[in-house]
């Protein structure tokens, strides 16, 4: 097994780490890969991939603070580093995280640290990539949608998440929530839904977005009952067609589904339950070509015994493709059932299947 070097570890150094998956070097660095949106630890046994797509990080909350996800396979947080100095900063972004009365002082940061204030902001910002500050304004907002998203009242939330007032949390809800917190807790009631519908390598693709994201894309070959469907999906939304209006969602869908575009990063406006979401975000975080049985979505969320339902969120699932249920099969393999047909998964598997190994 290589050696760490005792000088500087270089890009080339992480890289060679990477292709050779040293353990060696777990903890001292992830590697994010852009064409996934996934970041791993370096012996991940995970296809390797392109040198040109990918980032590294000292840190997993680096990683994360640049909208990528943590890989379910290697478990990237779960690795200690042998730096002490990154161990220190991965307890400050620790103490963060569990702060709920607003957000600590430098100086408080320090002491945990053992750090000067001015030298905790430095390495902070350096090796997370954002301010303490920003990071806390981050996990603040993550709380809030939990809460949310579990059916708690807009003031009990705001308060728990740690918000001091209503004034504050309204000012930052277009930007980090995507909706105003009422009609996010409502789940999108009253939302303004624009559709459109095109031809795609899977029959008639229908696509519906709010200004804040995608709503629904469905898969058929009746534009009647495509649009039926969406209109079941979100009966209290004002729904309307508009065909040239929505090409900024389109295009990197059909991208996509031609296998010009494998890393589908698109936000999304969508109404759920906590658990439906976090049975959505562990689908999204399934790589590339790649294939994850219902149990396995189950032990990756931590309630292995919620297969069915599992199975359940996976078909309820109302924007497919941006969150990728079809790369969910049987336990030996099997298609499964799929919302759109099985025909269609099966085609969707094949050709990411083919395009990541090309």
């Amino acid at each position: 097994m290589e050696q760490r070097p005792q000088r500087p570890i270089t890009d080339d150094d992480r890289w060679r780490a990477v292709a050779g998956r040293d353990a060696a070097f777990d903890g001292a660095f992830v590697f994010a890969v852009s064409t996934t949106g996934i970041y791993c630890r370096p012996s991940c046994p995970s296809r390797r991939p392109k040198r040109g797509n990918v980032r590294f990080y000292a840190l997993p909350e680096g990683a994360e603070s640049n909208g990528f996800r943590a890989c379910l396979r290697c478990r990237p947080r779960e690795t200690s580093s042998p730096d002490p100095r990154i161990e220190c900063l991965r307890r400050v972004c620790s103490f963060i995280e569990s702060c709920d009365q607003g957000p600590p002082t430098l100086e408080t940061l320090g002491k945990v640290a053992g750090l000067s204030p001015y030298h905790l902001q430095r390495s902070f910002k350096r090796l997370v990539g954002v301010t303490p500050r920003q990071y806390y304004d981050a996990c603040r907002i993550e709380r809030l949608k939990s809460s949310l998203r579990g059916g708690d009242r807009v003031t009990g939330a705001l308060f728990e998440a740690g918000y001091g007032s209503t004034s504050r949390l309204y000012e930052k809800a277009p930007s980090q929530l995507g909706m105003t917190p009422a009609a996010y807790a409502k789940g999108g009631k009253g939302a303004v839904i624009a559709y459109a519908i095109t031809d795609s390598p899977l029959d008639r693709l229908l696509v519906g977005a709010t200004e804040r994201g995608v709503a629904a894309v469905y898969l058929g070959d009746d534009d009647d009952v495509l649009e039926a469907a969406l209109r079941a999906e979100y009966p209290a939304a004002a729904i309307t067609r508009d065909d040239q209006g929505l090409g900024r969602w389109i295009e990197p869908l059909l991208a996509h589904l031609d296998g010009r575009q494998p890393h589908l990063e698109l936000p999304l406006d969508v109404r759920a339950t906590a658990f439906q979401r976090q049975v959505w975000e562990a689908l999204r975080a399934i790589p590339y070509g790649e294939t994850r049985s219902y149990s396995e979505i189950a032990e990756a969320i931590d309630n292995p015994k919620a297969v069915r339902a599992v199975a359940h969120a996976c078909a309820v699932n109302p924007v497919s493709v941006v969150v990728p249920c079809h790369r969910v099969v049987a336990a030996d393999g099997a298609m499964a059932g799929y919302r759109w047909g099985v025909a269609r998964k099966k085609k969707l598997l094949e050709a990411e299947k083919k395009t990541a190994q090309s």
